[in-house]
């Protein structure tokens, strides 16, 4: 083993690495490597930070096997196909939900959803937290989902969704030409035997739902529009926008025949959650969190005669 030791100068202070690469005579990423591999330490205290700032008066010492190639650690990125993550700090986890992707297990116990993948990258993070579920999307659906990382914070957006505090704006394109520039729907939603939701009557059996939107771009046979939730019920955007006879691009359980679209081939629907507004929990700062329109819907858009 060799060994080097060396007093940091007015001259020589800077980044760790530099002043390891300087003294060893060695390559960046093996300066790197050597003090990854912990072969170096600064006052006698090992260092495991490459851009450590040395001071002039630190003693860096470098001890390592000049035989031996010390490769730099390559910082394995994390990669699931359900999700991206949009956002995260200690307490919470903004999510970007790929279509296709369950949110959370049906009675079937399916694997890989949402909740599962979300609590297994955070697991990672070696802390005490855990993935607690605050809104759902449905499975067709991509865009921005939030999480909490402990009870409390997730209690705390659930209340904030009770009260319809955040801000949910998704993106859609659906079938026909919408007449109006910016509308509203308002009306109460049920369930069927087959778990589909129907507009019906008010009752104590329905749930109201409102639903803003505002036409993005008019095509010959499709509507681009932007679409704000007031109140969040399962399938609410869907069932809506069908009742109206313009069903979501690729929905096969509402208007499915309206529905088709010849260059709309994706298994996927065309709607996306874009842009997420809540209060944190914890700081009380207002977050706005958005998500670009994903390629199947931009590729349509950029493909489509504007009128």
């Amino acid at each position: 083993m060799k060994q080097l030791s060396e007093t940091v100068t007015e001259e020589t202070a800077g980044r760790t690495d530099a002043f390891v690469r300087r003294i060893c005579e060695t390559s960046h990423s093996q300066s790197r490597g050597l003090i990854d591999r912990g072969c170096v330490s600064v006052d006698d205290e090992p260092c495991d930070d490459p851009a450590n700032p040395l001071e002039p008066g630190d003693s860096v010492t470098v001890r390592y096997d000049p035989t031996q190639r010390y490769r730099e650690k390559k910082e394995k990125r994390w990669d699931d196909r359900t999700f991206s993550v949009a956002y995260e700090d200690e307490h919470l986890i903004v999510v970007d939900k790929a279509a296709g992707t369950l949110t959370v297990p049906t009675d079937r116990g399916d694997p890989n959803t949402l909740v599962e993948r979300v609590s297994i990258y955070i697991s990672h993070s070696r802390s005490e937290r855990e993935a607690c579920l605050v809104h759902r999307l449905d499975r067709e659906v991509s865009g921005l989902l939030i999480f909490g990382k402990h009870a409390a914070v997730a209690e705390q957006l659930i209340e904030q969704f009770k009260n319809q505090k955040p801000r949910r704006v998704y993106s859609a394109i659906v079938a026909g030409t919408l007449p109006d520039d910016e509308g509203t729907f308002r009306s109460h939603l049920a369930t069927g035997n087959n778990l589909d939701r129907y507009v019906t009557a008010p009752s104590k059996h329905s749930e109201e739902a409102i639903t803003h939107y505002k036409v993005l771009q008019r095509m010959e046979d499709a509507t681009h529009v932007e679409v704000v939730l007031q109140t969040g019920k399962r399938n609410q955007i869907r069932v809506q926008f069908a009742y109206a006879m313009h069903p979501i691009l690729g929905d096969t359980r509402y208007e499915p025949e309206r529905a088709q679209h010849p260059r709309w081939i994706r298994r996927r629907i065309a709607l996306h959650a874009a842009s997420l507004s809540f209060v944190h929990p914890v700081t009380g700062e207002q977050k706005t969190i958005e998500s670009p329109l994903p390629a199947a819907m931009s590729k349509f858009l950029r493909g489509s005669k504007k009128t």
